[in-house]
């Protein structure tokens, strides 16, 4: 069976919060032939890790990539891993991924009002402008 992880999958086997359902996030992904994880649902776990769970970014970063690295799932590694240098450089994942998902439709400069977002990925080379 190939299948494709919503955020509430995810949350469950990170945040041990409902016993029930994590053993059977667990037990659905272990027989799995391949797990497809959504760009869009790393950003919910991302947002909803730290929002609503008050996860450090290192155990955010730490929950993606064992995501990432787990046999049966697959993931757009390119774009995650664009995420992850902005939260392991203290920013938040989606601005990584929507910056790096602008690059590949062509899009040329990152354009926010977010002034850490603008700052963090001019500091990796990506062309960013903060509005005012």
């Amino acid at each position: 069976m190939k299948i494709t992880a919503d955020t509430n999958v995810l949350l469950r086997l990170v945040v041990p919060d409902d016993e029930v359902q994590q053993k059977l996030a667990i037990e659905t992904l272990k027989e799995a032939d391949s797990v497809v994880i959504s760009v869009h649902s790393l950003c919910e776990l991302a947002w909803v890790m730290e929002r609503s769970y008050r996860a450090a970014r290192l155990d955010v970063a730490a929950a993606i990539r064992c995501f990432m690295n787990t046999r049966n799932v697959v993931v757009n590694r390119p774009i995650v891993e664009a995420g992850l240098a902005v939260l392991d450089a203290g920013g938040d994942f989606a601005d990584g991924v929507i910056a790096f998902d602008g690059r590949f439709h062509g899009g040329e400069t990152f354009v926010s009002f977010d002034r850490k977002a603008v700052k963090l990925l001019k500091g990796q080379g990506t062309a960013a402008r903060l509005l005012k």
